[in-house]
């Protein structure tokens, strides 16, 4: 259980990450400028006072922070887990722009964010953050997927892949060949869809999706 302090201090460290002040980070969120000012965590008579929910929601949304990397900070911020590994994370719809993969398809460069990562024994593990409405019902926007791009894909593998055109999707593997891959969609409005091998930048495999 996180304490009061606990969660004031998971605030001014999501401040420092972001680059704003107190003022700036509350301002992002559509909140009273005051909002986390030090002033405002205790009340007239000296009780601790705790942000609202609804306040931590905006403040989350309006910097684009996944409610996992403001638990990692909060973890950071109450002592224990702080020393403990982490992974990168970007959204899927960023991870198809240049510059956040080398040609191996190993997170690289700037840009991406951090969360605690559960027990994953891949070095070159990383995060994407789910995008739009074409997984569900199984998954929605917001559901972070944990990526092993060293372990073996097979048959029916939850799998990330990446056209050399630079889409980016989260899909069942449902047949490969020689020559081709075949990918089953999670949302049954959407088709299947075959491609060619050489359409491919790269394929990892999802061992960890979290709802």
């Amino acid at each position: 259980m996180f304490t009061n302090q606990q969660l004031w201090r998971a605030i001014d460290l999501l401040a420092e990450k972001k680059g704003l002040s107190l003022a700036g980070l509350a301002r992002a969120g559509g909140l009273d400028v005051t909002l986390f000012n030090f002033s405002k965590r205790t009340s007239s008579d000296g009780r601790p006072r705790w942000p609202s929910t609804e306040s931590l929601s905006k403040m989350l949304n309006g910097t684009g922070t996944p409610i996992e990397v403001f638990m990692s900070l909060l973890t950071k911020a109450s002592g224990y887990g702080s020393t403990g590994p982490t992974i990168p994370l970007i959204g899927m719809a960023q991870a198809g722009a240049g510059g956040f993969f080398d040609d191996a398809g190993f997170p690289s460069g700037g840009g991406w964010e951090e969360i605690n990562m559960p027990s994953v024994n891949d070095e070159n593990a990383y995060a994407l953050e789910i995008n739009g409405d074409s997984m569900e019902p199984v998954y929605r926007q917001g559901d972070i997927l944990i990526i092993s791009p060293n372990s073996n894909c097979r048959r029916n593998d939850r799998i990330v892949i990446k056209t050399l055109a630079g889409q980016v999707m989260f899909k069942i593997l449902k047949r490969q060949t020689a020559k081709t891959i075949e990918l089953e969609s999670f949302n049954p409005a959407h088709d299947d869809i075959v491609f060619d091998l050489d359409e491919i930048d790269w394929v990892a495999r999802v061992l960890w999706v979290s709802q």
